[in-house]
């Protein structure tokens, strides 16, 4: 009989049932393995008092504190009237600021005999504002006795206590209890860096780096392992993604090189204007990548306005010339419809093919979408099967099987992070070999997270904005604060709409009865919170009655019919309308050059970088764009800070960072791994662009070497427990 690797072995044969059962469902932790690759969040110096001035609302945290005071209250209630109900309540302290935690009903008993003033302790629970004062109600806790009691001491071994992230069902000192009962499995940790790398770079051997992390006697310990362990994940990961750029690599392509005197020469003759630098040394990089027998896959990233959809149009007519079709990929019907209207206008009698009056070199442009009506979908589905129509724009209709191509060649997609890789693969399927591929994306992503997110693509980055386009000017209205502001926005709305010009106003919900908030919290002191957030459908009415009434005021958001939705957008691209109130469905691609403001309602709610694609729909043309970011909130907190941010620059990649560095790296990854999200633990994406640039380059030479890492079991097994077989596809998910 094999007997379990210890690392495989399961948590509930280790732990018992109870425990295994609350780590499984709170904390994802199903073996040993899993726990030993829980690792401490942070550090506590048994002598030394947590900052609790910087704890965080509704989180749930654990603190070393000393008890300042406790007072037991006796009370009257529904459930004690004769006054016999009971309430503790501890203050603890860190020597600057004090924490209150109450404690009631028969939990008083325990904690008033055990926390007297004096008495050091951990304390775990969920932050909370009661009377305007930070409180932890019930807390767990462990006392940190004197050195002389033996079992204190061997659980917190030296001066280090380690913090897990913890839930309140199991709190962080039961963790490390546990994992004392693990650790010595880790002494038979597969390692899956290879000797020469771990050697080369200094790196304490996996099992040595686990016990450093969880019971480390000096920072020096915590250093040690972090770096090792920090190369693990960045190692294991690209080594994922290296694999999956290999696979790619040898699978076919037929090679497009555009004719010399054909449809792209025609189209460039035309342009009003010269590309810039940017676009031409991208253009280069995608013709390059065209003219292989591998299939290409580029990531391509442009601030929002620099001119993407000219490259990737100049690329689809290249694939043309050379006698395939192009398709391209757009997220929501509104902007499938806006990039073919947009396409069929830049490319003119260009895109009249086989009508009369069209160029001889004209091709056909058809548009595919769900909505479409039978007769138009039973024409553009025949003109994609003969090859009569070179070029097809569509939302993911497109994927669908009665869909057939005549020789697709190129597929763009637009805006990754709508779109999963099965789609891509779905669209890719339709080419008698595997067509090429170009990703299109205005989300500035800073280069770690594009080598981590995006690792089988290669990436081109356009980041000039073509001439004549406006800069936009971004300004805070402290709505709570300064009133008066919120009336100024709209006055200058009026004056944009004055001097012919017109105004998108977004807000973050739409406001029928479907997307109605749960029920807010009861907290009397967060006023804010309990505000639902502002909606499309009452904000329309509002203004169309107060301050902007006597404007053209219309309303687009993403549950009405597509019919209506396009309808709308006609009106406003026309100038038929004044002003758009709109949830983010205007955020990716509309393109509306006469629009020069936008006021965002509620802006606190949104991300930086969703804030930043929404400002880019205005100072689309020649007049300068103005950008209003509305908000409740008061100047102290996070949130004011995020919109000053946006407020002071028009810098994509540098709103990303801030961004990255203001949220949990779980989210900056997001759904971008469904695999490996997990697998981010000591890795920061920003802080640690160095680690995960150098093991890119190690994993590609190792995977060129050994495509099956036969040679590394230890690293077959961290890939295995990192991705299952099929993961491994869907590792860039976008």
């Amino acid at each position: 009989m094999d007997l379990v690797p210890a690392l495989e072995e399961p948590l509930k044969k280790v732990l018992g049932p109870a425990t295994a059962k609350v780590m499984a469902e709170h904390l994802g932790l199903h073996t040993v393995g899993d726990l030993l690759h829980h690792y401490p969040r942070r550090y506590e110096e048994r002598g030394q008092l947590t900052h609790l001035a910087d704890l965080p609302m509704d989180e749930h945290v654990t603190v070393v504190a000393q008890v300042a005071d406790a007072r037991l209250h006796t009370f009257a209630s529904a459930k004690a009237p004769r006054g016999k109900g009971q309430r503790l309540e501890v203050t603890i302290t860190d020597g600057s600021g004090r924490l209150q935690l109450v404690f009631f009903g028969n939990g008083v008993h325990k904690p008033h005999k055990e926390l007297l003033p004096g008495t050091r302790a951990l304390f775990a629970g969920k932050v909370s504002v009661f009377n305007r004062r930070l409180q932890l109600a019930h807390p767990a806790y462990e006392l940190l006795r004197g050195e002389d009691v033996a079992e204190t001491v061997d659980s917190w071994a030296g001066a280090l206590i380690p913090i897990y992230p913890a839930t309140a069902k199991l709190e962080s000192w039961k963790i490390a209890k546990s994992i004392q009962t693990v650790l010595p499995s880790a002494q038979e940790a597969l390692d899956p860096l290879p000797d020469a790398l771990r050697e080369g770079r200094s790196l304490v051997p996996l099992p040595e780096a686990l016990l450093k992390i969880h019971r480390p006697h000096t920072k020096a310990d915590i250093a040690d392992a972090r770096n090792r362990l920090k190369w693990d994940e960045a190692f294991v990961l690209q080594v994922a993604l290296a694999r999956r750029r290999h696979a790619d690599a040898q699978l076919p392509a037929v090679a497009r090189v555009p004719a010399s005197d054909g449809l792209l020469t025609a189209f460039d003759a035309d342009l009003p204007f010269t590309l810039t630098e940017g676009q031409q040394k991208v253009s280069r990089e995608i013709f390059d990548d065209l003219a292989t027998e591998h299939p290409m896959h580029r990531l391509l990233q442009g601030e929002v306005g620099s001119g993407k959809t000219l490259v990737a149009l100049r690329a689809m007519l290249a694939v043309v010339d050379a006698g395939g079709q192009a398709a391209m990929l757009a997220p929501t019907e509104v902007l499938a419809q806006q990039h073919h209207r947009s396409i069929v206008e830049m490319m003119g009698e260009l895109a009249e093919g086989g009508m009369l009056g069209g160029s001889e070199q004209a091709t056909k442009v058809v548009l595919l979408t769900g909505s479409m009506g039978a007769a138009a979908r039973r024409q553009a589905l025949l003109d994609l099967v003969t090859g009569e129509a070179g070029m097809v724009i569509g939302t993911h209709a497109l994927i669908e099987d009665k869909v057939q191509f005549h020789d697709l060649g190129l597929v763009v997609v637009d805006e990754q992070h709508r779109f999963g890789v099965e789609q891509r693969d779905a669209l890719r399927g339709k080419g008698r070999q595997p067509p090429h591929l170009l990703v299109m994306t205005a989300t500035p992503i800073p280069r770690t997270v594009a080598m981590t997110v995006f690792g089988d693509l290669e990436t081109s980055v356009l980041d000039q904005l073509p001439a004549g386009r406006s800069p936009i000017a971004s300004h805070v209205v402290p709505s709570a604060d300064k009133p008066h502001f919120l009336a100024r926005a709209w006055e200058r709305v009026r004056e944009e709409v004055g001097n012919g010009h017109q105004a998108y106003v977004v807000c973050p919900r739409i406001g029928d009865d479907e997307d109605e908030p749960k029920k807010a919290r009861k907290s009397p002191e967060d006023e804010a919170e309990k505000r639902p957030p502002l909606a499309v459908l009452d904000v329309a009415g509002q203004l169309a009655k107060g301050p902007l009434q006597g404007l053209r005021v219309e309303v687009l958001h993403g549950r009405m019919p597509p019919e209506d939705k396009d309808a709308v957008m006609r009106r406003f691209a026309a100038g038929g309308t004044d002003v758009l109130v709109a949830t983010t469905v205007i955020e990716v691609g509309v393109n509306v050059p006469n629009s020069t403001a936008m006021v965002i309602m509620d802006a606190d709610r949104f991300g930086v970088s969703q804030l930043h694609q929404l400002r880019g729909r205005v100072g689309r043309g020649s007049a300068p764009g103005l950008c209003l970011l509305v908000t409740d909130m008061p100047e102290a907190s996070a949130a004011r800070q995020r919109l000053n941010a946006v407020a002071s620059t028009l810098d994509g990649f540098e709103l990303s960072r801030i961004d990255l560095e203001q949220r949990r790296e779980g989210d900056v990854l997001g759904q971008a791994q469904s695999g490996a999200r997990s697998s981010l633990r000591v890795l920061a994406v920003i802080d640690d662009e160095e680690i995960i640039a150098e093991a890119r380059e190690e994993a590609a030479a190792v995977v060129a070497a050994d495509p099956e890492l036969e040679r590394l079991p230890g690293l077959r097994t961290a890939l295995d427990a990192l991705l299952d077989e099929d993961r491994e596809q869907y590792l860039d998910k976008g």
